[in-house]
């Protein structure tokens, strides 16, 4: 069979020296059928062994390792990551920020709100009440004058029916409602007033019963709790007059006597914001 040179005909085949051979690692190279395990390449005589490792392998790549690669890409990751992950931070900080002022702000105007619907409440309680005791404040007026004596003295009846109605404001009053401090101030001087006007029909009540000699200590008592009363009032209806005013409802006046209104006229009419 022809043989041609630079070509193997099989991968078992071994031709004479000199002729072509096509070995089993795919190289074509010169055999010597007296070491079927060599070939000669070029030249160069190697064992397939060797054959295999150096061609097959081949040279190493010029460039970026795989390994630098892999260390590359982590350093440019990082530095993306802080880079974007930064501002997307500030931002969900401010985010949280503004979010948490908007609630302290909503929380702040419902407070207001709040105050201002404690402060039109107090002062309609304020006005009733007033409508409600003056009966009994000017009745005391007479009957136990702060300065001087009597001109008359109460009937059991009339006693009876301050002592109700007093009875009836002090339960209106007992009620606490937390509001703030301004508030609180205007609600306790109406409230210590109520109750002072209240001990006042009962010190007066007290006085009817004990003998005439000691009779007028015990009336003069029960005039001092009067007056007591009508300051305390009077210093709730200032308190109250502010809060109104700051809260845009205008100047309300709601003073217990006619003499306390006449002393602390302010000459503003009611309802202006002057």
């Amino acid at each position: 069979m022809p043989f041609e040179v630079g070509r193997g005909i099989s991968d078992d085949h071994y031709g004479p020296c000199g002729i072509s051979h096509h070995n089993k690692d795919g190289l074509d190279g010169i055999a010597d059928p007296r070491f079927p395990w060599m070939i000669d390449i070029g030249g160069k005589r190697m064992t397939r062994k060797t054959t295999m490792t150096r061609y097959a392998a081949g040279p190493p790549a010029v460039g970026v390792q795989p390994g630098s690669r892999r260390t590359l890409w982590l350093v440019i990751g990082i530095v993306l990551a802080f880079v974007l992950g930064v501002p997307v931070g500030l931002g969900i900080a401010n985010a949280g920020t503004s979010e948490s002022d908007r609630a302290v702000a909503e929380m702040q105007r419902d407070e207001a709100r709040r105050e201002v619907t404690q402060i039109t409440e107090l002062t309609a309680m304020a006005r009733k009440t007033k409508e409600t005791v003056t009966p009994v404040v000017e009745g005391l007026a007479k009957v136990a004058p702060e300065n001087g004596p009597a001109a008359v003295t109460a009937t059991a009846a009339q006693l009876s029916e301050w002592k109700k109605i007093m009875e009836q404001e002090r339960q209106r009053y007992e009620e606490t409602v937390s509001g703030s401090t301004a508030v609180n101030v205007a609600r306790n001087a109406l409230r210590n007033a109520v109750n002072l006007l209240n001990t006042a029909v009962d010190t007066y009540i007290v006085a009817a019963g004990v003998p005439a000699d000691r009779r007028p200590a015990v009336i003069d008592l029960s005039a001092r709790q009067t007056a007591l009363a009508v300051s305390s009032w009077s210093v709730g209806a200032v308190q109250l007059d502010q809060l109104n005013t700051d809260a845009g409802n205008g100047h309300q006046h709601v003073y217990l006597t006619d003499s306390e209104s006449t002393m602390m006229d302010d000459g503003v009419p009611e309802g202006s914001q002057g």
